[in-house]
């Protein structure tokens, strides 16, 4: 009997990726998920396969020099039936001279491109054929991966849903914007699978090549690495001292696709320029591509460095001016949550992972936090994971106001500060609606445990005070916090009497009430200036000076008049500003309150005109009105639509 020839394969694209999830991507190419079969058929050109004469073996590679010690390449058998422990191979007849084989990848697969060689042996005659190569990528649909993820609308939510919302502003006026994730774009998972090979050498030897990818921590841990971390070849920088100059600003960006783009395109160089959010929305792209889940949080009120990593200090001078000092306190702070089960932390299930891509700075250089543990985080269990003392500290800190008096001389500010860590957010499942997270984070301020978990981590993070009595934390905490405004007899606040819009006046009320039986004389200085997302003070618009009087208990509410003329030309991208009434030194006890107010951008309407088909061309009408009392000129309208632009549009 002659040795058989097999002739045409077909991989069966289409099917394949359809039960596999990864449809998304186009069905041209094999892009399956490990820990899940697949099937092809092989054709035979001159005679029926025969099981006593005909044999196939097959080999799997990937990376630059696979070997079979680390994993990256294996040889195995066609046989009877699967065996799901490790990369097996079965078939069963299709049709005459055909059959149907089906290819397991094991759950501790490498993720990435492999290549798949067929050796047949016939008749004491032995050939091989490449049937060329097929993607591998995470499985969150199967129990036995680590990014198993059991309920269907939170896989559809955090690894198939290409739109996200990205929430900003302040904890008292929290705004929101689109982002398009766009993860399973033409050419995005080559572009991941780049990134993966760019950074391959941060964390591992060279000689376990590619082996490290079949641990969603390790992989993890490389993304959040190359998003800035990496010097010469991350995906973005960010702006030094706000200047953008040198590149595009962090809010021209609306998805993650143009910046993925243009750093493949471009060498592997980084993007100028991102913030936060854009950096951990493009990693959130590369995480949900690969197949781990994975979404956007934004915590408002963030300390990003600080000497002290419990204690963040706030500078003014006499007329209420916000200083640059040491620490760094963000309005906002976004990073990325990834869901996996920790075999290094002995998890059997999945939970969220915090992975932090902007790089923090601390005494030993800067680094990208994480993966931690967020539930490690919570219970102050500092020890168990990557950086969680840096991640607790931006949750738990307090902040501590100090008047400058020059020559290195302050006084410690009354001051009622919020604690760091507020309104923790993310994307509602299925709805562009916010949800509060904080509870993942923190206890209920003020219980027994979260004085615990905080008593728990004071002691991890001061070794100092490891053997420590709570009473002793307690007294140490107390005396590095500014005292309350009560403990002067007094209550200050700033009330927001309108939501101003971007040409609006701003209009807010001032309230005092002296808590005391006796009067009080006090004189204020007030002031607003333009505060950047990430606490850097810039100008000074406005400011003036007030005498109070207050009878004993009374209340009295001042309004407060910031007219657009005013504060217009000096707002930044953010458009927040910083109002403050800080008491004279004269007076006693030096008070002070404060607001960070957002200004809302005018919103742009668009309309789409009759009705809409596939594949057809169809008209949007898109307007936005003026709000100040002049012309505009010079105006860019940008247009970006997945699906719709093949690129993003501008019109000038």
């Amino acid at each position: 009997m002659e040795a058989i020839a097999t002739g045409d394969v077909d991989l069966n694209c289409p099917h394949n990726c359809n039960n596999h999830n990864t449809h998304f991507f186009g069905t041209d190419k094999q892009i399956v998920r490990r820990g899940q079969a697949f099937n092809f058929y092989v054709n035979f050109q001159n005679r029926e396969w025969d099981d006593s004469r005909d044999t196939i073996s097959f080999t799997v590679e990937t990376g630059l020099r696979p070997c079979e010690s680390n994993g990256t390449k294996c040889n195995f058998s066609l046989g009877k039936c699967i065996d799901h422990s490790c990369w097996s191979a079965c078939y069963k007849p299709h049709q005459k001279k055909c059959m149907n084989i089906t290819l397991f990848p094991p759950t501790n697969a490498c993720i990435g491109r492999h290549i798949l060689n067929m050796h047949v042996t016939s008749c004491n005659r032995t050939y091989d054929r490449c049937l060329g190569d097929f993607y591998i990528l995470f499985n969150p649909w199967c129990a036995d991966d680590p990014v198993y993820m059991y309920n269907e609308a939170h896989r559809k939510e955090y690894v198939l849903n290409e739109q996200g919302m990205l929430y900003q502003g302040v904890h008292k006026h929290i705004t929101s914007r689109p982002w398009h994730f766009g993860q399973f774009e033409d050419g995005i998972l080559d572009i991941c699978l780049k990134l993966l090979d760019m950074g391959a050498n941060y964390h591992h030897d060279s000689d376990r090549e590619s082996s490290w990818r079949n641990d969603p921590v390790n992989v993890s841990m490389v993304v959040n690495h190359m998003i800035c971390g990496h010097s010469s070849n991350c995906i973005m920088k960010l702006p030094q001292n706000n200047d953008y100059l040198q590149g595009a600003k962090p809010l021209s960006w609306n998805g993650s696709v143009p910046i993925l783009q243009q750093w493949y395109k471009g060498r592997c160089r980084p993007v100028r320029y991102g913030d936060s959010a854009s950096l951990a929305s493009v990693m959130c792209t590369v995480m949900r591509c690969l197949g781990i889940p994975s979404r956007v949080v934004t915590n408002f009120y963030s300390p990003q460095r600080a000497e002290n990593p419990l204690v963040v200090n706030e500078l003014f001078d006499c007329t209420g001016k916000t200083l640059r000092g040491k620490d760094s306190l963000w309005s906002y702070h976004c990073w990325n949550e990834s869901w996996m089960a920790r075999r290094d932390l002995n998890q059997c299930c999945g939970d969220w992972q915090c992975l932090d891509p902007t790089p923090l700075e601390t005494g030993r250089g800067s680094i990208c936090c994480g993966p931690t543990w967020v539930r490690s985080i919570k219970d102050g269990d500092l020890d168990l994971d990557y950086d969680g003392h840096h991640i607790f500290s931006r949750l738990n800190a307090s902040c501590v106001g100090w008047l400058s008096q020059g020559s290195d001389s302050k006084t410690k500010l009354y001051y009622d500060t919020w604690p760091c860590g507020q309104y923790i957010s993310t994307k509602c499942i299925g709805s562009d609606l916010r949800e509060d997270i904080t509870r993942a984070y923190k206890y209920e301020l003020g219980s027994l445990k979260d004085k615990e978990a905080f008593y728990r981590a004071y002691r991890k993070i001061h070794s100092g005070y490891c053997n420590a009595l709570n009473s002793d934390i307690d007294r140490e905490l107390a005396s590095r916090q500014s005292p309350f405004l009560s403990d002067a007899g007094i209550a200050i606040r700033f009330k927001m009497a309108n939501c101003p819009v971007y040409g609006q006046d701003v209009c807010l009320q001032w309230v005092l009430e002296n808590l005391r039986t006796e009067p009080k004389n006090l004189n204020f200085n007030l002031c607003a200036q333009v505060i950047t997302c990430n606490g850097c003070p810039l100008d000074r618009f406005w400011k003036d000076n007030m005498n109070v009087i207050l009878g004993p208990r009374e209340v009295k509410t001042i309004p407060l008049h910031i007219p657009f003329d005013q504060y217009g030309s000096h707002l930044s991208d953010y458009n927040i500003m910083r109002a403050v009434a800080i008491s004279e030194p004269e007076c006693g006890e030096v008070l002070m309150a404060n607001r960070d107010i957002v200004i809302n951008k005018p919103p742009v309407d668009i309309k789409l005109l009759g009705k809409l088909r596939v594949h057809a061309t169809c008209t949007a009408e898109i307007s936005f009105c003026n709000p100040l009392q002049e012309n505009l000129r010079n105006c860019v309208l940008n247009l970006e639509g997945c699906g719709l632009f093949k690129e993003p549009t501008t019109i000038e």
